[in-house]
This record gives structure tokens, C-alpha cells and sequence, in this order.
């Protein structure tokens, strides 16, 4: 799986979790965040490195583009491009906001990119037409999250500031339409309020790899699951200690991984 940096690890822990004899691969881009500011061609083309590297240098066979900006700009051409299976964050957490929501009345915040792309307002519309949609996005969230700063008064400013249109829209559901956003899940619902759910689509994508992955056995041997690997585009270092924070003991230890080096 991959993400543009830290954001993923909230689902690679669901994962870990549901999944405990499956091993992982988590890849997080550090040296190139954050996506949501930029063009969507670009994440694309970034997209389609990263899965490069998954699927022929190291032989993954399912494929969990566990980041929504990139989930948006193009979980399409990764599923036509390889023969495992690739799937993203953004449909688990459409179907787990609708069936939530009481009144209808929905929040979804994510990146610029994300947001810009339109693409939780047509899954709405398409999974669950009766939903009224107030999409925000939320730029800043990321990098408050990339520098390890989750309930500073500064962040709670900004989420104050940010989330201000779901508020007055009277929201009673709130999807964190961003890997990322799950590390300042405190600061959102002491904004939001303690009567508005927070949905993540973690959980979710996990049950979804569950479900496709149906009883397929472990590509191990029998015994101990391997340890997952950890590999970064950025500092190694920082990225095992803030990931070690974020992940748990799982993370102690990253790769570093120069693009350079796979040309």
C-alpha cells in the first residue's frame, strides 16, 4: 500500500490488525509530499512510480492506494495498468458515510486535489443520491500531520476556521476524506462536536481487502507472519520515529527508497 507520506499508516494498522498473517508493504512518498496541492497529473504520474515499484520490482500482489488525493487522480489507469488487484479509500468511506448518517446531511474534508476533483461528490451522487454533501477542503491538515503537531492550538485554529462551513450546514456525519486526517480526529470532533460522527474509511478498506482477498491463504510459510517492511522517499529516520508514534511498534525500522536508484 502506499500514501504520500504518514496519512496511510491508519490504514495499514487496520490492516495489520484484520489481516495479522498477511504481510505488508507500506510505502510512503515523504520525500514528495503533501499531493493535495498539486496538479492531478502529477499524483498520477507519481501513482503509477510507486505501483512500478510494488508490483515489479517487489512483487505485490494486491495493491491498496491507501491515499485518497491519489485514490482520486488515479485509481482508474493503476486498475487498468496491472493484473493484481488495486483498490482505493475513497468508495469504502462513500458506503460507511451513508449508512451512518441519520439526517442526510453530510460533510466530507479532504486536500485541495481531492476535493478539486470532484470525485466524493459524483460517488455521492451515484451510491447515495439522497445525501445532501457540503465538501470542504482542508488545506494545512496534512502538514500539521507530516511535522508530528496534532493538537496544537494552532491546528485547532485552523480547524476551526476550516470546518466552520460544516458546522453551519449542520452536518451530523463527517468523513475524514483524507488518511491523514484520522491523527487530528480529537482537534476535528471538539470543532465539530460530540453529536457528529467522524467516519474514517481505514476500517473499511481494510474489510474490503478482507472481502477480496476472501480465503486466500498467506504467501508464507506456515508460522510466524513476516514482519511488515516500511519504505520512505524521505528521511528514514523521521519517518521511524513519527511513524512509530503514529503505527505503533510495528514501525521500527524504514527504508529509504531513491528514485534515482529504480531508473
Amino acid at each position: 500500500m502506499f500514501d504520500s507520506g504518514f496519512g496511510g499508516l491508519t490504514v495499514a494498522r487496520a490492516v495489520i490488525d484484520l489481516l495479522p498473517h498477511q504481510p505488508v508493504l507500506y510505502l510512503g512518498d515523504t520525500g514528495r509530499y503533501p499531493y493535495g496541492p498539486r496538479p492531478l497529473e502529477e499524483v498520477r504520474r507519481f501513482a503509477v512510480q510507486i505501483c512500478d515499484e510494488l508490483v515489479h520490482r517487489r512483487d505485490a500482489g494486491f495493491v491498496v492506494v491507501a491515499c485518497n488525493t491519489a485514490a482520486a487522480a488515479a485509481l482508474d489507469v493503476l486498475i487498468d495498468r496491472y493484473d493484481v488487484p488495486v483498490i482505493g479509500v475513497i468508495e469504502p468511506g462513500i458506503r460507511a458515510a451513508a449508512a451512518v448518517t441519520e439526517t442526510g446531511r453530510v460533510g466530507v474534508i479532504g486536500t485541495v486535489g481531492t476535493i478539486g476533483s470532484g470525485v466524493y461528490q459524483s460517488g455521492f451522487a451515484s451510491a447515495a443520491p439522497g445525501v445532501e454533501l457540503t465538501a470542504l477542503a482542508c488545506p494545512g491538515f496534512v502538514e500539521f500531520v507530516e511535522r508530528g503537531d496534532l493538537d496544537s492550538e494552532q491546528v485547532h485554529v485552523l480547524a476551526e476556521r476550516l470546518l466552520a462551513p460544516a458546522l453551519a450546514a449542520d452536518v451530523d456525519t463527517l468523513l475524514l476524506g483524507c488518511t491523514h486526517y484520522p491523527y487530528l480526529a480529537r482537534t476535528i470532533g471538539d470543532v465539530m462536536g460530540r453529536d457528529v460522527v467522524l467516519v474514517s474509511s481505514a476500517d473499511e478498506t481494510a474489510f474490503e481487502v478482507r472481502r477480496l482477498l476472501g480465503d486466500a491463504p498467506p504467501s508464507h510459510e506456515a508460522g510466524d507472519p513476516p514482519p511488515p517492511v516500511f519504505v520512505t522517499t524521505g528521511d528514514a529516520q523521521w519517518f521511524t520515529e513519527l511513524g512509530g508514534r503514529l503505527l505503533g511498534p510495528e514501525l521500527s525500522s524504514a527504508e529509504h527508497l531513491s528514485w534515482s536508484s529504480c531508473e
